[in-house]
């Protein structure tokens, strides 16, 4: 499901069909997510998942194709994990 497909069923679903609402509300959210991991931070919605920002230390790699060796840099990655919920519901998604 893409952006356009969520905003639809989050249309027919909560919001009357009216898309324009739907729009405001996903983005919105998305928004005030991403600026929250941006600076650091940790949004936790239970029983759906936690994102938040996972630093990565500086470390070797290999180029596979060539075999050279170099340094990758240290960085802070977005990151999500899943809540209990969530993974039950695909868990029983999938024994279906």
């Amino acid at each position: 499901m893409n952006k356009a497909e969520l905003i639809d069923s989050l249309a027919k679903a909560h919001f009357e069909g009216n898309k324009a609402v739907a729009t405001r509300a996903l983005n919105a959210v998305v928004d005030t997510i991403s600026t929250e991991v941006a600076a650091k931070g940790k949004v936790s919605i239970t029983g759906f998942g936690v994102f938040e920002v996972l630093h990565r230390e500086a470390r070797m790699v290999r180029n596979p194709r060539t075999g050279e060796r170099k340094q990758a840099e240290a960085m802070d990655i977005p990151r999500f994990r899943p809540g209990t919920d969530l993974k039950k519901r695909v868990e029983a998604a999938a024994k279906k």
